[in-house]
């Protein structure tokens, strides 16, 4: 299991940005697969982006596509989500998580998925 904690979370107005952080506690980073997810009052969670391990590939959720940006940075045990362009409807508790396999899993997580973090609020007000 990875620990997870993110940061960077907070109150924006609409068409603002947030940077979220998410640091790794593991020996072998660079073999995971990372993404966020974020889940809305009385909606499921849902995907919004994730990167390979070697970060030369990511993939996003439609609704997020050319306002979010996921990075990583290996030696640092670090993955990033820059939040442009902000909408209400992005407000939510945004999860990082940690999963070995592919993006297509980090897409679809299934029972034995990886680990998650505890989540960080991200409010955009109008």
């Amino acid at each position: 299991q990875v620990q997870l904690v993110e940061s960077g979370g907070g109150l924006v107005q609409a068409g603002g940005f947030l940077r979220l952080s998410c640091a790794a506690s593991t020996r072998t980073f660079s073999s995971y697969y990372m993404g966020w997810f974020r889940q809305a009052p009385g909606k499921e969670r849902e995907f919004v982006a994730a990167i390979s391990w070697s970060g030369s590939s990511t993939t996003y959720a439609d609704s997020v596509k050319g306002r979010f940006t996921i990075s990583r940075v290996n030696a640092k045990n670090m993955v990033y989500l820059q939040m442009n362009s902000l909408r209400r409807e992005d407000t939510a508790v945004y999860y990082c998580a940690a999963n070995v396999g592919s993006l297509a899993d980090m897409m679809h997580p299934r029972p034995g998925f990886g680990s998650w973090g505890q989540g960080t609020q991200v409010t955009v007000s109008s």
